[in-house]
């Protein structure tokens, strides 16, 4: 039979089991009453009709199901990358509730799945999950306090201002108008958000979005809260959407965003695939995560969406309900399909403060202080990489943050690399070779033994040579073998580095030699004058035993 991994069109359904039907069933179902009515609150964080975040649950989630690593991961959008498109639409200057928003939204996660679609092509997975765990802390830390700031107007029933951008404006608008806050809407939303918390904490099988959403509709049609002044939605179109062409208008001043929100869609999916991934299941490959969400992006992209993302807890609901594979999340695309067509003209009697509400919550959940705490007990370099990110986040934006965050593990990186990593070998009493451990005292050995412990780059060659070039200063051999059993490649840049290092300590009389160097890496210098002269001249041995003999005889 046909594994998991090896399959490339639906890899969770291979092997399919009749007795998952019930529980794929109700797992969808449970999602669905979950995700729908957040993904519609996520739309308006994007400044986008809720009918947007609906029909998000629909063809991205389809294409994740066929194409996805993960078993169980709920793939609609979530509150960061929402708020990453309002971000990139408001910097790309097009304005909220537009007629050219709607184009720009399908132009933007066109763009979004081209770039993870190229990222697959060339295998960047793997790079891109590089960006640190503190950085991610900071952008959703960001996110979360300047979401929920933008909410604030719903909450309390007065005018948001559209020209306020980042936490501090936002809150300040909002706090020139608490007189003016509406009591109705007040109330509602302090129930809507009391209920919430309660669900989650007290019930948590209960979908508490679905609850809430459920009593605002019908608070709407049997009270009197519309005529108190408690605002609802704009009527939600009734039917599923119809396909459109995204333009090419806009693409360069939505390029900017459009990296950010692929680099944070990525990030988010893969950490909720691999968070629910059950022990019996095979791993997760990010290039195939890539893929999936490439294409769910791309395909989505013409049926008016938001771009996809995995999202924590819609997958929890469907975890906990029992999902076996991804036919529970095509169950929750149907269920979004069937919202559509006939729960529509229910929708439209939605109060605004009940999606404030469902944001709110969501959103602050991304705040995790613990996590903060946490890099300050174990490491102050990561506590202030959270916090830089997460101060920027809520100063110049969210845009300015993410890209903050890839500089500064960029920069961790190479910091890292940067790192030598040279070992000294001694011969033991009884043969063989030992590691002269780091809290060790040099051992005086002539001829001296560097082990090269990493592999060379561009980035950390001359950091290597330099240590080398100090330890020999140090111990003062009249010869060196360079152990070099340890190097995946060699290039043109750390050939001439060690030529470099060889003229230098030759200057000195220290006469070096190379041992152990593997084959394929052999065969590459040979292809050079250099390399084929210095072999000539005896200066390259298999390995380290038998440059030591040869140069003790």
């Amino acid at each position: 039979m046909t594994t998991t991994g090896e399959a490339v069109f639906a890899p969770t359904l291979v092997g399919y089991r009749r007795s998952w039907l019930r529980a794929d069933l109700v797992a969808g179902l449970s999602a669905g009453a979950v995700v729908i009515p957040q993904a519609m609150a996520y739309a308006t964080i994007a400044d986008m009709p809720v009918q947007i975040g609906l029909y998000t649950c629909m063809v991205p989630m389809v294409v994740y199901a066929l194409l996805g690593g993960s078993r169980t991961a709920s793939v609609s959008t979530t509150s960061t990358i929402a708020t990453l498109t309002a971000s990139t639409l408001i910097g790309a200057g097009i304005a909220a509730g537009s007629e050219d928003a709607q184009t720009a939204l399908m132009t933007l996660t066109l763009m979004v799945g081209l770039i993870l679609l190229a990222a697959r092509v060339l295998r960047l997975g793997a790079i891109i999950e590089n960006i640190s765990e503190a950085t991610l802390s900071g952008i959703k830390a960001g996110v979360g306090l300047t979401v929920a700031a933008s909410q604030l107007p719903k909450l309390l029933g007065v005018p948001g201002d559209p020209d306020a951008t980042g936490f501090f404006h936002v809150l300040n608008g909002v706090l020139r108008q608490l007189g003016d806050a509406n009591g109705a809407t007040v109330v509602l939303s302090v129930a809507s958000i009391g209920a919430l918390l309660a669900i989650g904490r007290l019930v948590p099988r209960v979908p508490g979005p679905l609850v809430v959403v459920a009593a605002g509709v019908a608070l709407i049609a049997f009270t009197g809260l519309r005529d108190r002044g408690v605002a609802v939605i704009a009527e939600v179109p009734q039917g599923i959407p119809l396909p459109g062409v995204p333009s090419l208008h806009d693409v360069a001043d939505l390029l900017p965003g459009a990296l950010a929100i692929s680099v944070m869609a990525f990030l988010e999916t893969v950490a909720v695939a691999r968070g629910v991934r059950r022990s019996t299941e095979p791993p997760i490959d990010s290039d195939r995560e890539l893929l999936a969400g490439g294409v769910a992006a791309v395909a989505g992209s013409f049926f008016h969406t938001l771009p996809p993302a995995g999202g924590f807890s819609q997958t929890a609901v469907a975890v906990r309900a029992g999902a076996r594979t991804q036919l529970s999340g095509i169950v929750t695309a149907a269920l979004a399909v069937l919202v559509a067509l006939f729960l529509a003209p229910v929708l439209s009697d939605l109060p605004q403060a009940t999606l404030g509400a469902m944001v709110v919550v969501a959103t602050l959940g991304l705040v995790d202080l613990g996590s903060f705490a946490r890099y300050w007990r174990v490491n102050r370099i990561e506590f202030w990489i959270a916090a830089a990110t997460a101060a920027i986040g809520l100063t110049a934006g969210l845009l300015p943050a993410v890209l903050a965050g890839v500089l500064l593990t960029l920069y961790l990186v190479l910091r890292e690399l940067d790192r030598p990593h040279i070992a000294q070998l001694v011969r033991e009493v009884r043969g063989g070779w030992r590691v002269v451990e780091p809290d060790e005292d040099p051992v005086h050995s002539d001829p001296l033994v560097l082990r090269v412990d990493s592999g060379l780059y561009t980035a950390n060659v001359r950091a290597n040579t330099r240590e080398i070039a100090r330890r020999v200063a140090q111990a003062q051999p009249s010869t060196l073998i360079i152990d070099c059993s340890r190097l995946a490649q060699v290039t043109t840049t750390v050939m001439r580095s060690f030529l470099d290092l060889v003229k230098e300590l030759s200057d000195t009389g220290v006469e070096v030699y190379f041992a152990a160097l593997p084959r394929r890496n052999l065969d590459t210098v040979r292809r050079t004058a250099l390399g084929r002269d210095y072999e000539s001249r005896g200066r390259v041995f298999d390995s380290v035993e038998s440059a030591a003999r040869a140069l003790s005889d």
